[in-house]
């Protein structure tokens, strides 16, 4: 029998597509709500980084924010997600599962990155816009929501793309927690035939062409927004 056969073999007479399909749908769950809970996390923190620090409190909420990027950025992701899966919910005695605790670490994890990449974006606005939102009579905080920030995240498009590129590519770890996912799914193929050679280039295959599918989409939205702004 050959390797293709022995693949396909347990891939469709052992159903090993149904795990496919599920560590295709954990990967994409995931990565897609980690992204979405880091812009939300990177944003409020790219927001206080930015804030004037004359008062006591934007100081205090700047080393809050400037601890919580460098923990997440100067450890791995696969020691974050032991760490929180074996250590810290089983002190705090919290059942949880190992998707929802995948997903709580990516966001967070991303959060991190994307509060740099926010940050950088926000500092690329002509700060005559917030001159200019001010002087209307908008105070600090509806014109970084209203004006500046919706420029900024035109400005930093490509790089979110990256870094949600990088969570689809990260999502491979979520197995040391018990989690479905791509990796897994293939590593059980491969178990079962007695071959990895033809699984796992399978699974490269799968994530260059998610890799290739946000490529384009991105290139997508970036095309829209040119379009909008020439309008304008």
């Amino acid at each position: 029998m050959s390797k293709i056969e022995k693949f396909l073999t347990v891939f469709i007479t052992y159903r090993g597509y149904v795990r496919v399909l599920l560590g295709l749908k954990n990967t994409m769950i995931i990565a897609v709500t980690g992204l979405l809970i880091g812009v939300v996390i990177g944003t409020l923190i790219a927001t206080v980084r930015v804030v004037p620090k004359y008062k006591l409190l934007p100081r205090v909420l700047d080393k809050i924010c400037n601890f919580y990027v460098a923990l997440f950025r100067v450890t791995p992701i696969v020691v974050q997600l032991l760490v929180f899966y074996f250590v810290l919910f089983p002190l705090l005695n919290v059942p949880i599962t190992s998707v929802a605790v995948s997903i709580l670490v990516f966001g967070l994890n991303s959060g991190a990155y994307v509060s740099e990449i926010m940050r950088s974006g926000i500092q690329s606005v002509d700060p005559g816009q917030m001159e200019a939102g001010r002087a209307l009579g908008l105070s600090f905080g509806r014109t970084m929501w209203e004006i500046v920030i919706p420029q900024a995240v035109k400005n930093i498009l490509p790089t979110l793309g990256n870094e949600f590129i990088a969570l689809i590519k990260e999502t491979s770890v979520i197995s040391f927690v018990g989690a479905a996912d791509l990796y897994a799914a293939f590593s059980y193929i491969g178990s079962n035939s007695y071959e990895f050679m033809v699984p796992f280039t399978v699974m490269a295959i799968i994530y260059i062409i998610l890799v290739l599918f946000i490529t384009m989409l991105i290139r997508l939205m970036e095309r829209r927004l040119a379009v909008s702004d020439r309008r304008h």
